[in-house]
């Protein structure tokens, strides 16, 4: 098992910026994969960056490339999602997510994902 809890989420002005945190426990952390989803109301949920294990290696949904970073510290057990240029439309419920998947490039679906955080609220107003 692994537990996930995400933080950092709240109200921010269009433009601005805000970073995410998810701190695991239970199994080894750096055996996974990580992802960040989000969620709006009356959406599905959709995929937006993965980690590999070692953090070499991060995919981006398109419309967040070039604003939103990922990355890990294996050693504190946390995945962080900096979040830039913030728009309205990136409003959502915020979900880390673990995957023992061998090809995270791949893991962009939320049935590729094994665990999953309760989620933070991201508010952006224009």
């Amino acid at each position: 098992q692994v537990q996930l809890v995400e933080s950092g989420g709240g109200l921010v002005q269009a433009g601005g910026s805000l970073r995410l945190s998810c701190a695991a426990s239970g199994r080894t952390f750096s055996n996974y994969a990580m992802g960040w989803f989000r969620q709006a109301p009356g959406k599905e949920r959709e995929f937006v960056a993965v980690i590999s294990w070692g953090g070499r290696s991060t995919y981006y949904a398109d419309s967040v490339k070039g604003r939103f970073t990922i990355s890990r510290d294996n050693a504190k057990k946390t995945v962080y999602l900096q979040m830039n240029s913030l728009k309205p439309e990136d409003a959502a419920v915020y979900y880390c997510a673990a995957t023992g998947s061998m090809r995270p490039s791949l893991a962009v679906t939320t049935g590729d994902y094994d665990y999953w955080g309760l989620g933070t609220q991201v508010t952006v107003s224009s």
